[in-house]
């Protein structure tokens, strides 16, 4: 059980440190503006 929530916090916090604003396209891409490349998720 102890461990389980220690991986679920992980997991949470990994998704933070990754998150950043922007909308995607249709195929889940975007431009990141600050370094003009294009990237999918």
């Amino acid at each position: 059980m102890k461990k389980t929530i220690i991986a679920t916090a992980l997991a949470a916090l990994a998704s933070l440190a990754f998150a950043h604003s922007g909308g995607t396209d249709k195929l889940g891409c975007h431009i990141d503006h600050s370094t003009g490349i294009r990237h999918c998720h």
